[in-house]
């Protein structure tokens, strides 16, 4: 009980140091902050739970160590005198580039069209919003992108990299990745492990235990490895696991499904026939499967 206390008292101190620090500059500011925040990686969006941001490692080095970033404002129309760099059509009214952010929707829907495939399978909603914070003109650039990786970028990538390309030229926009240069980021030690695993078929239980890991860390580090483009074969594990005419009930509603959410896929199953976990596994087995 001691130690919660002071857990609390240490997180009101806190709490009264931050409030209201900030208020002294407008929601141009701090969307531009957030922007740039995500370039720098030291800010990342959560894939499976979207509409979630975090701090990553590199963002909490950043709080112990700060240092000067270059940062783009959101231009402010409403003052053309104003100098500030254009990083977003003009349109923003978060991070996100909403007008782009809805042209790479339409042109998702699009594709998914004419591959008979729902649109989550081509590139999720973090990673469109990514790709309307950074606007990647390149393929070696979209495989930076958050839940994107060789795979996806080569697969689906070019019509995406095309049309950000016009935007960025009709707009006028100063890209934040021609003002950072950024090294590719390569695969963890822990996701090539669990992949060459899998092309062994060990159990997914043996994989978590090697790496000291949860069964839902696991899971967790399944979905990023398959929603970057990355192809996986989990299917000799699910048939031991999960009845092969719920595996088919859970991998048809997926192909029908406005989103990939588990959680209204576990809704509209039945959760007292269904479990989360089952759930993931095969939503995992369709994403790498339909869309890799």
């Amino acid at each position: 009980m001691g130690k919660s206390s002071t857990t609390i008292k240490n997180c009101k101190h806190h709490l009264l140091e931050v409030f209201g620090k900030g208020a002294d500059n407008d929601e141009k500011f701090w969307n531009a902050v957030l922007r740039q925040s995500l370039v720098e990686r030291l800010l990342e969006k959560e894939i499976e739970e979207y509409g979630t941001i975090k701090v990553t490692k590199a963002g909490k080095e950043y709080l112990d160590k700060p240092y000067s970033i270059k940062m783009s404002k959101d231009h402010d129309y409403t003052n053309p005198s104003e100098g500030d760099v254009l990083a977003g059509g003009g349109q923003k009214t978060s991070a996100t580039d909403k007008v782009l952010f809805a042209l790479l929707k339409d042109l998702r829907k699009e594709i998914a069209r004419k591959n008979n495939l729902p649109p989550f399978v081509i590139f999720q909603d973090p990673s469109l919003e990514d790709m309307a914070i950074q606007y990647p003109i390149k393929l070696e650039e979209m495989k930076q992108i958050t839940g994107v990786g060789s795979g996806k970028a080569d697969r689906f990538g070019k019509p995406f990299v095309e049309l950000i390309a016009r935007y960025v030229e009709e707009n006028e926009i100063v890209r934040p990745m021609d003002m950072v240069v950024r090294s590719v980021i390569n695969k963890s030690g822990l996701k090539v492990y669990i992949i060459q695993n899998i092309d062994r078929k060990v159990s997914l239980e043996d994989i978590a235990t090697a790496k000291g890991i949860d069964f839902e860390e696991l899971l967790h580090e399944l979905e990023s490895i398959v929603a970057s483009g990355t192809k996986i074969d989990i299917r000799y594990y699910v048939n031991e696991v999960i009845d092969i005419d719920k595996q088919d009930e859970i991998f048809d509603y997926f192909n029908t499904a406005e989103t990939d959410s588990y959680l209204d896929a576990l809704k509209e199953l039945g959760e007292d026939d269904f479990t989360e976990e089952e759930v993931r596994l095969i939503r995992i087995r369709f994403l790498s499967e339909m869309g890799n």
